[in-house]
């Protein structure tokens, strides 16, 4: 996979998640792709069960898989994982596992 490709690949997860709305509602910060992924950190304390860690992965059957975790130094603890979830309901799955809107 080319870096173009990755990086089309990034934007429109975040366009799906909402753009520069999801941003500002969420705080979400450090944001970086590799592949057929993004992933992002949330603010600290900010997000249900301490998580500030996000990787959404597109996979080959066109839907996304999400990873929720908590990083704090160089200490990493996945929290939840949503095989299956479609571009659609990605805000949904977002906002179940973190308790944080996407959007207004």
């Amino acid at each position: 996979m080319t870096t173009t490709e990755s990086q089309t690949i990034a934007a429109v997860i975040l366009n799906q998640l909402g753009g520069g709305r999801f941003v500002a509602m969420t705080g979400a910060k450090m944001f970086t792709h590799d592949g057929a992924s993004l992933r992002f950190r949330l603010p600290s304390r900010f997000a249900r069960e301490g998580i500030n860690f996000v990787k959404v992965t597109l996979t080959a059957a066109d839907d996304y898989t999400v990873e929720f975790g908590k990083v704090w130094g160089i200490n990493y603890r996945m929290i939840a994982t949503q095989a299956g979830i479609y571009g659609d309901t990605l805000r949904a799955a977002f906002t179940a596992a973190t308790g944080l809107d996407c959007t207004l």
